[in-house]
């Protein structure tokens, strides 16, 4: 494991147009995943090249032209990530393509090292299945973007709302082994937004023989490489956490299996369908939950 001052990353300055993070599998000392977030002002261009990678565009605010083999895509985000599902584009590998800002915008290219090559695909929010994990505080809000079903050789996605004051990627769980089907061994980056952005978060991140064990402060903006380890995520009561997952291994199936902390496994099953009957939203779990508390709109 690296040191933990080499994990969390910070996001430069965020004007328009800047560019955010950028890391390459080479950066984090890995072999597959990449993460590159660009802010490009309205009107303005950005040319990128895939190379190995294979890629998914995911608008973290604003809308864009992706011109690409003579295809020409609109990708957008109502608002902010806060604010609604997005309009993604998963590009195979070997992909130039210029993005034309239509409005202000920030886009999280993520990416994966690829031998296969699967066809362009345009992502709309009615394809992004929404799930509710978890229960009670520790009920939060995914977004499928590049799930394990989707067709692509080694890249998956999702979005993960915590609402104010809970837990997310709990119980603490790994995937550093391969161990199918109990557990995969996959690279993972956490990108993270905070709402509103004055506000931060906490994540652990240990090892089960308990050689690296350590918590950072996350702040809007910040990411964190997870080469291995048991992890887990709380957002400060008040706020609202959002994290870009970006995951890829080499298993001979495209999964996300986790495995939990023995320690810890037993919470989920004190979880039952009925908690959250009903709940479609991470909105809707902050209200079970903090009925107003915490609130600044109460």
């Amino acid at each position: 494991m690296r040191e933990p001052d080499q994990l969390l990353l910070h996001s430069s300055e965020m004007t328009f147009p800047s560019t955010g993070l950028q890391i390459t599998p080479d950066d984090a000392g890995w072999t597959y995943i990449s993460l590159r977030t660009v802010r490009i002002a309205a009107g303005a261009t950005f040319s990128y090249a895939s190379h190995e990678d294979e890629v998914c565009l995911v608008p973290l605010q604003g809308a864009s032209y992706v011109e690409s083999d003579g295809q020409t895509w609109q990708i957008n985000r109502p608002g902010n990530v806060f604010d609604g599902k997005p309009t993604a584009l998963y590009l195979p590998r070997e992909s130039s393509f210029t993005i034309t800002a239509r409005t202000d915008c920030e886009i999280a290219i993520t990416g994966a090292r690829a031998t296969e090559v699967f066809p362009a695909r345009l992502i709309e929010p009615d394809d992004i299945e929404v799930e509710i994990r978890g229960a009670g505080n520790a009920a939060r809000q995914i977004n499928h973007i590049v799930k394990p079903e989707f067709s692509a050789d080694k890249l998956l996605v999702v979005e993960v709302y915590t609402p104010s004051g809970n837990w997310s990627s709990f119980p603490p769980h790994k995937h550093d082994v391969s161990d199918m089907p109990a557990e995969s061994d996959l690279e993972e980056i956490y990108y993270y937004r905070i709402d509103p952005p004055t506000g931060f978060g906490l994540q652990r991140l240990y090892t089960a023989e308990g050689s690296f064990d350590h918590a950072w402060v996350i702040k809007d903006g910040d990411a964190l490489l997870v080469p291995e380890g048991y992890h887990a995520f709380a957002v400060a009561h008040g706020y609202t956490g959002y994290y870009l997952n970006v995951l890829a291994g080499n298993e001979t199936e495209r999964t996300m299996q986790p495995a939990d902390d023995p320690a810890h496994a037993w919470v989920r099953s004190t979880w039952s369908d009925e908690q959250n009957q009903g709940v479609t939203s991470w909105r809707e779990i902050d209200r079970r939950v903090n009925a107003g508390a915490g609130n600044r709109n109460s």
